[in-house]
């Protein structure tokens, strides 16, 4: 994982269509996280719309990123489609365009500015959401300390995402990458020590 303190991602799948002397442009905006999400978008559009004349694309995750010209002239299509999401600062983003040639060649320069707006206009029209980095930790404690623990997370940014109840209290817990130490020496010093704390993945919330 590329471990940067927030990234901002769509939340949804968006879709918006341009129309340039009688050439369709179709954009699609997918929210991905891996390479085979990407494929799995890409293998659709292509069955739906299996008739298009290109299907270019950009995509950029946490991992990796590349682009498609897809038969288009190089340098028209899938640079554009990724300029757009640079220009956004997105990041597990997946943008696809689908052209159904009209009969009139548009020219390098015009094919390149109709890509590039209908990137750039599927993106602005999708919502997007800013998240930020966070260490899951699981906490177990007696009933006696649960007060002090909800304290602790009320007084920072960081979340309780999840309670069990058994013998013990356990909580599901996110803390910012930022106050991961901070945190657990006030939960250690609250409660005396007597907790355990068990760390787990590092994750977008």
């Amino acid at each position: 994982m590329n471990n940067l303190k927030e990234i901002r991602i769509i939340d949804k799948i968006c879709e918006f269509e341009v129309k340039e002397r009688n050439s369709r442009f179709i954009g699609f905006a997918f929210p991905v996280e891996n390479e085979d999400e990407v494929k799995s978008h890409l293998k659709d559009l292509k069955k739906k719309y299996y008739d298009a004349t290109h299907h270019c694309y950009a995509y950029k995750t946490l991992t990796s990123e590349k682009y498609s010209d897809a038969g288009e002239p190089s340098g028209t299509a899938g640079i554009r489609i990724f300029n757009a999401i640079e220009h956004f600062n997105l990041t597990n983003t997946l943008v696809v365009i689908v052209r159904y040639f009209g009969g009139t060649k548009l020219g390098v320069g015009g094919l390149g500015k109709a890509y590039y707006e209908t990137a750039f206009t599927v993106l602005e029209k999708a919502e997007k959401l800013n998240k930020k980095l966070y260490q899951k930790v699981f906490i177990k404690v007696d009933f006696e300390q649960v007060n002090k623990i909800y304290l602790i997370f009320n007084e920072s940014d960081s979340k309780i995402i999840n309670t069990s109840y058994s013998d013990k209290v356990e909580f599901e817990c996110l803390i910012t990458s930022d106050n991961i130490q901070q945190i657990i020496s006030r939960l250690k010093d609250a409660t005396n020590g007597d907790i355990n704390l068990n760390l787990a993945e590092m994750i977008y919330f």
